[in-house]
């Protein structure tokens, strides 16, 4: 793989990782829309889980970005 083409993979593993959380907030806030009330505990145990996995996969491959600070204001 030239340079190039590993830009191109880091750029989409990063951008798969925001599309990740962003789905993650969505699927919270309609699931609080919807039960008229705060989502489980549970859940947002274990979505905050899968933030930080994508979050480490998305520092990993293109750090310093502004992710990390995004999604501190997801919770």
């Amino acid at each position: 793989m030239d340079e190039e083409e590993k830009q191109m993979m880091r750029d989409m593993l990063w951008l798969n990782a925001v599309i990740a959380t962003e789905l993650i907030q969505v699927t919270e806030n309609t699931s609080k829309i919807l039960r008229k009330e705060d989502i489980p505990k549970s859940c947002r145990a274990e979505h905050n889980a899968l933030r930080d996995v994508a979050l480490k996969i998305a520092d990993r491959y293109k750090p310093g970005t502004d992710l990390c600070v995004h999604l501190g204001n997801h919770r």
